[in-house]
């Protein structure tokens, strides 16, 4: 039977070559034989409404033209049905892509991973009705996202800097409760991360080898320290140095029910709401197609 590939577009991905490299990667899709159908949101509610219904009309893969948000907008319409994931990488991010070995920077070759239609699956992490794939943020990371998207200048990586700075000069510990798997436990922690892949903000590995088809989330703490401690350990975490300090902790866990006070968290670099929030790892709860090395 002839594949039926879905293709979700961010029409303002690839820093302006969108269109270009849109349809290259049609054309290469295309040219393995496959039937191509285009999906164009207007903003994410409508493009996870098309993804939706081209994996209820029975598409074999939705594969992706963007970055790790366009990504979280299909993973809601896929999470647990047998319709496969492609990704081919644009954003700035790309930290879905990189934990699974998937090429950024080169969308023909991530085209030829659809292709080769190699699936795997992985878990999923779940809060309520949404479904993440890379890593659930709850501490000084997600008040850093907040804080850069209430700012309208600057663009790109300098914005979150300077909220990072901002944020920084009044962060307190947070008076966590935590239930992780039934054992119920209060903690002050500078950062809560619950992971299912390594790494989130374009790189930061915070959960560092993290495995995401072994059932299980990551749930990360870096504990109590000093302001100008954390200024120092954080922007090690891209090299993955803060696994040896002190004050981080890990711990695998199943279910999570995370409390705190004027915490928002973000899930996938997006906006998933105030604490608390129930969390679960859902095993092999999407397929995604990977090099098949990955």
């Amino acid at each position: 039977m002839t594949r039926q590939i879905a293709l979700l577009a961010n029409p303002t991905a690839g820093r302006g070559h969108a269109d270009q490299i849109f349809d290259a990667v049609t054309a290469r899709l295309a040219a393995s034989g496959a039937v191509v159908e285009h999906l164009i949101g207007d903003d994410a509610e409508h493009a996870l409404e098309l993804a939706r219904k081209a994996a209820a009309d029975g598409v074999d893969t939705v594969v992706t033209l963007g970055g790790d948000g366009m990504v979280h907008v299909a993973v809601q319409a896929l999470a647990e049905t047998e319709v496969s994931l492609g990704v081919v990488p644009l954003g700035t991010g790309n930290d879905f892509a990189r934990a699974l070995g998937i090429p950024a920077g080169d969308p023909l070759a991530a085209a030829d991973v659809v292709v080769r239609n190699h699936p795997r699956r992985i878990d999923l992490g779940r809060s309520g009705d949404s479904w993440f794939a890379t890593v659930l943020a709850a501490g000084f990371d997600a008040a850093v996202n907040e804080r850069a998207n209430a700012m309208r200048w600057p663009h790109g990586d300098l914005r979150y800097t300077l909220a990072a700075l901002s944020v920084i000069r009044s962060w307190k510990p947070v008076p966590y409760r935590l239930e992780i798997d039934g054992v119920v436990r209060e903690q002050e922690a500078m950062l809560l991360a619950i992971a299912n892949t390594e790494s989130y903000g374009g790189g930061l590995r915070i959960a560092a080898d993290c495995d995401p088809a072994d059932g299980l989330l990551d749930v990360i703490l870096i504990k109590p320290v000093s302001r100008l401690e954390f200024l120092r350990v954080f922007p090690g975490v891209r090299q993955a140095k803060h696994l040896t300090h002190p004050a981080f902790e890990r711990i695998h866990a199943r279910r999570i029910k995370a409390s705190a006070p004027g915490v928002i968290a973000y899930s996938d670099g997006e906006r998933l709401g105030p604490l608390p929030l129930d969390v679960e790892c859902v095993p092999s709860a999407l397929g995604v197609l990977v090099p098949p090395r990955a």
